[in-house]
């Protein structure tokens, strides 16, 4: 199978995965959690925003890196490698605990687990493009949440 098919395979793995979550038995919303929820979700669709913004004309739904864009470090991407995956784990994330049952939360957690695969599988094919930039830049940033401290062969704690 080629790198491109693979690629199409995860973005049709996410797609049904979020709408498998859809379909999910939901809970009565409390206001409370409603507004956290919210909050959150928000805080995701900014951070998807900012993302897409920063990718430009390398924005892709496909997790395979378009040809001659370059690797992106800067901006949020100085932080996160996989910023529309944390976006969409975001939002996610606010959505259960707007309303999410039981039911939703385990879907929630099979969700976050396949981002996880997708990202590192990502990472390879980046590592793969980019060699020892993007080895440095793995370095100090998190996949799919932001690392904090200090970091590096002359950090010291």
């Amino acid at each position: 199978m080629s790198t491109r098919t693979a690629g199409w395979l995860w973005v049709a793995g996410q797609f049904t995965a979020l709408g498998v979550l859809l379909l999910l038995p939901w809970r009565t919303p409390n206001p409370l959690l409603l507004s956290i929820g919210a909050v959150v979700a928000l805080g995701g669709g900014f951070l998807g925003l900012a993302t897409s913004r920063a990718l430009g004309d390398a924005f892709t739904p496909s997790p395979v890196p378009i040809a001659g864009s370059g690797l992106r470090t800067t901006g949020v991407y100085s932080v996160i490698r996989h910023p529309m995956y944390a976006a969409v784990l975001l939002i996610v994330i606010g959505v259960l605990i707007a309303v999410g049952s039981i039911w939703g939360w385990a879907w929630g957690v099979v969700i976050a687990v396949f981002f996880l695969l997708k990202s590192r599988w990502e990472d390879a094919l980046l590592r793969s493009e980019y060699g020892a930039s993007w080895e440095e830049w793995a370095e100090v940033t998190g996949g799919l949440v932001p690392r904090t401290g200090l970091r590096g062969p002359d950090a010291t704690r």
